[in-house]
């Protein structure tokens, strides 16, 4: 049984991420085809195609591997002579050579009107002939591939034909339905589930109170243990048990543990009353507040250090209560802030991607263990999924909690990721659309006239950089995530 709920795990992290592929081309698609484009090919996936579809003049499809998806657009590299600024008088002086040409030796024979449409500047001042450079026979390639499937009278519908605010839209659409699929799944989760959240009641009466510092120094085995000497907790000592709910402190209402831990922090060295019921039945108690000695944490909660190793520590009241964990939706004015953590956190991991592949790389070669908050490849997640659904750790509130988590934090990345300036991300074709309207814009202020789009082509060999660096990552992140997996347990203890 836990094999099969471990492979339906699995397959229902193909379906999310399938799902969020598939509504990130739609969102390329849908203004795409309102902008009049021509648009061949829907994917979702890579490698040889499962099922595909005709609809129209578009061929919708699912492909074998679900790492990506793209939607084809005629006119994604612009043919030569649509890049040149003054392609209409190329046109005529070639129209011009070719009559001298044919009369002189029949060279332009075949050569009509039609066959002008494509030619550039050349004619109009012969250069030497050279050798061809590197990558010219992979544009012209790219260039041919990328139109081959305009027909005439087609070209108004190509994607370079589009103003550049409508190219803009179009690839900016795609990485908005991740951000937007995001947040909606994480309202789905933190409101519409809710999060865990400590509460009033008691859960666990501590009874002694040992300092950060001397708690650091005692052998594991004695951590978890009172020594007769140890103070005692003013809860202790008062009776507190679990199950009582503290209604007030130091004659501050407790509606939420936050207020109550803050009332108590305030108060050291004092004494004060505190309210609580016990079965129904009101109770008050005078307890001191003792000062105690507590680790420094993070925002994060994980404990500060000092230079030298040692725990940070602060003073402050300290009662000895542990509350109950109850799952309550996260307030609506805190869902932003949570939005914002998410994807500012999403884009700093991003930021320094260099870097965890470097550490990516050491686990590989076996000198440094695998972080459990470190990145994560396609089958990690997958094989992560596999065991939130198979464990019986977790509440199914808890599976669908994670299992969501996961998918937004993914279509989160989705968006952070192809925002990035670099081709063939949409990030890339969003840089050359705002370069090539600022130029545009340039040359009309000089009273330079109109120019073309931005040969796209010209960029293939940073393209293929690119290409080969994100296949590199990949295969790295496949082996580390099949020979060092990171499980669901070490991803809880390292929380």
């Amino acid at each position: 049984m836990t094999v099969i709920l471990y492979i339906v795990g699995i397959v229902l992290f193909l379906v999310g991420i399938s799902i969020s592929i598939g509504l990130h081309e739609l969102g390329h698609l849908t203004p795409a085809k309102k902008f009049g484009v021509k648009v061949t090919h829907y994917m979702v996936g890579f490698g040889p195609t499962v099922f595909s579809f005709r609809r129209g003049e578009t061929e919708y499809g699912i492909k074998a591997l679900p790492l990506g998806g793209f939607i084809a657009m005629p006119g994604m590299y612009p043919p030569i002579e649509a890049t040149s600024r003054r392609a209409g008088r190329a046109k005529d002086a070639h129209a011009r050579l070719a009559g001298d040409a044919a009369e002189d030796d029949h060279l332009g024979d075949g050569i009509g009107e039609g066959d002008a449409d494509v030619v550039t500047e050349a004619p109009l001042r012969p250069r030497k002939q050279r050798r061809g450079r590197l990558f010219e026979n992979t544009m012209a390639d790219a260039r041919d591939f990328s139109n081959q499937e305009i027909e005439p009278g087609e070209e108004h519908r190509t994607f370079y034909a589009l103003n550049v605010p409508k190219r803009l839209v179009v690839m900016f659409a795609g990485p908005l339905v991740n951000l937007v699929l995001g947040i909606i799944i994480m309202a789905i989760s933190l409101i519409g589930i809710g999060i865990m959240t400590p509460t009033t009641t008691v859960q666990t009466v501590v009874e002694c109170a040992v300092p950060a510092s001397e708690a650091a120094q005692r052998p594991a085995d004695e951590k978890k243990s009172c020594q007769d000497d140890d103070p005692l907790t003013p809860a202790w000592e008062a009776g507190i048990k679990p199950g009582d709910d503290i209604t007030s402190v130091a004659g501050v209402p407790t509606d939420s543990w936050d207020e109550l831990s803050a009332v108590i922090k305030d108060h050291a060295g004092e004494r004060v009353d505190v309210e609580f019921t016990r079965d129904g039945a009101a109770h008050t108690v005078n307890v001191p507040i003792i000062a105690h000695e507590s680790a420094r944490v993070d925002d994060s909660g994980q404990p500060l250090k000092n230079a030298d190793g040692t725990p940070q520590t602060v003073t402050e009241g300290f009662f000895g209560v542990g509350p109950v964990q109850e799952r309550q939706p996260l307030p609506l004015n805190e869902f932003p802030g949570a939005v914002w953590d998410q994807v500012s956190g999403v884009f700093h991991a991003i930021a320094t991607l260099p870097v965890k592949l470097i550490d990516i790389a050491e686990v590989a070669t076996g000198s440094k263990e695998r972080d459990a908050e470190g990145l994560v490849g396609m089958v990690g997640v997958g094989r992560i999924a596999g065991e939130i659904v198979s464990t019986d750790q977790l509440q199914i509130a808890d599976k669908a909690q994670v299992g969501l988590g996961m998918l937004g934090s993914l279509n989160i990345f989705l968006f952070a990721f192809n925002m990035i300036p670099l081709l063939p991300l949409d990030g890339g074709h969003i840089a050359v659309g705002l370069y090539e309207g600022a130029r545009r814009q340039i040359n009309r202020f000089r009273g330079r006239g109109t120019i073309g789009p931005f040969d796209t082509a010209r960029l293939l060999p940073l393209t293929y950089v690119v290409i080969g660096l994100m296949l590199c990552m990949t295969a790295l992140l496949v082996y580390v995530d099949l020979v060092k997996p990171v499980t669901l347990d070490a991803i809880f203890n390292s929380g």
